[in-house]
């Protein structure tokens, strides 16, 4: 066949001879008919092991290419099979395709590529496959990256949470390396086990590798402490100052809500009609403005507007315990603003006064504080947090709308680590 070479680099395949380019007028397609040169011959598609001859499968086949222009293109060969003593009878070893694919490696390349840059209609429309083929696609590719690169070298600071992937309580356990901001390691599966399967793989990875961990960022579940303390001991545990100041504002909200419910109760209130049978009514005057406070009470002074400034005034002019709630939350979020040696004493203090607020919410947050003081103080020590781990989740709430559709979460964690994991992929032909 003449202009072998020229074909072989507009099919972008290697360890292949081409012996014939045909042009279907009635589909058309370009069908090129391959075979793998003779010292590819006799390996398993699995495992890649030579193997011996087993039988000539299920006769010829075809893998699908990257388009020529306009038109598809389709590599047609022989598809027999070899006993494997691993695998038993297999399809044997293709240079151009991975095992059980049905598309070349150039076209999963370029689909995985385009699947970290685009929309989903962009990468469907453009290559002409669905999206659930696409998920099979970036998943094949990922699991030929992620077994060619160590993703655990070098790790010592590391923050862990969770987040959710789809309803009904499905939740990813993601891990994020402090150092190179790069998404290590992405699971799903109940919290705690996820959690003490990433410790493990790790270890696996290479002995040793658990006890050169030396601070993890996380907020303060048991699940989620027991597994680090069980597998590194000698870490430190920083809590993360964003969860700690959430639990201040849930806090705040039930004295916010008990507040409303006392103002209602009071009389604040006007009929409202009738709904399933039952009275309705509105909320009036005190009622009406506490139910309106809760983001007066809940963002940052600096950021308030002059309209949550005014409320927050009344607030406390009228309601004195509403208001030492909030001061209470402030309280505790400038603690992490404060230095190492400012904020041992400042959080003690905090503790003092929560306990005597006569708040059961702040007297029973005080005494979480008190149980989480250590890992509270070596998160101001360190300068550590969960917001590079939070920045990478926005990030994968993102990817996970776009991988709306796919079966299984392999493919939605195979994008997330194909787009945060350091290693993206790239055009055939520019590496």
């Amino acid at each position: 066949m003449r202009n072998v070479r020229l074909w072989r680099a507009l099919l972008g395949v290697e360890n292949t001879v081409i012996e014939s380019v045909e042009f279907d007028e009635g589909a058309e397609l370009v069908v090129a008919r391959v075979r793998p040169r003779r010292e590819s011959h006799g390996r398993c598609g699995a495992c890649g092991r030579r193997a011996s001859w087993y039988d000539r499968g299920e006769g010829r086949r075809r893998w699908r290419a990257l388009d020529l222009g306009a038109v598809q293109v389709f590599l047609e060969a022989d598809a027999p099979r070899v006993n494997c003593r691993q695998h038993g009878p297999t399809v044997r070893q293709v240079p151009w395709a991975r095992h059980s694919a049905g598309h070349t490696l150039a076209f999963d390349q370029q689909v995985a590529w385009l699947a970290t840059q685009c929309s989903r209609t962009a990468v469907t429309t453009l290559m002409r496959i669905a999206w659930r083929t696409v998920g099979a696609i970036i998943t094949r590719v990922w699991a030929d990256t992620g077994g060619a690169v160590d993703q655990f070298a070098g790790l010592r600071r590391i923050g862990i949470d969770e987040i959710s992937y789809k309803r009904h309580h499905k939740y990813l356990t993601v891990v994020v390396d402090h150092d190179t901001g790069r998404l290590v390691w992405v699971a799903a599966g109940p919290k705690g086990a996820t959690v003490h399967a990433f410790f493990e793989a790790l270890e696996l990875s290479g002995a040793g590798r658990c006890a050169q961990i030396t601070h993890v960022t996380a907020d303060a579940a048991p699940w989620m402490v027991g597994a680090i303390e069980g597998h590194c001991p000698n870490a430190v545990r920083c809590a993360d100052p964003f969860h700690v100041v959430g639990w201040a504002s849930q806090a705040l909200d039930v004295v916010r809500r008990d507040a409303w419910s006392a103002a209602r109760q009071a009389g604040h209130t006007r009929p409202a009609g009738w709904q399933h049978g039952r009275p309705m009514t509105k909320a009036t005057g005190p009622a009406r403005a506490l139910r309106k406070s809760r983001y007066a009470l809940w963002k940052n002074p600096e950021n308030l507007t002059t309209a949550e400034q005014t409320k927050l005034a009344w607030i406390a002019k009228t309601d004195p315990r509403l208001y030492r709630a909030y001061l209470l939350k402030e309280g505790l979020r400038t603690i992490f603003k404060l230095p190492p040696d400012q904020a041992e004493e400042a959080i003690d203090r905090w503790i003092a006064w929560a306990r005597r607020s006569r708040l059961p919410s702040f007297v029973k947050l005080q005494e979480r504080i008190r149980r989480h003081r250590t890992e509270i103080l070596a998160a101001i020590e360190n300068a550590m947090s969960n917001a590079l781990v939070e920045s990478v989740n926005t990030k994968i709430r993102l990817i996970t709308r776009m991988a709306f559709g796919f079966a299984t979460p392999d493919a939605l964690i195979a994008l997330a680590m194909l787009n945060l994991g350091g290693h993206r992929p790239t055009l055939p032909g520019r590496e």
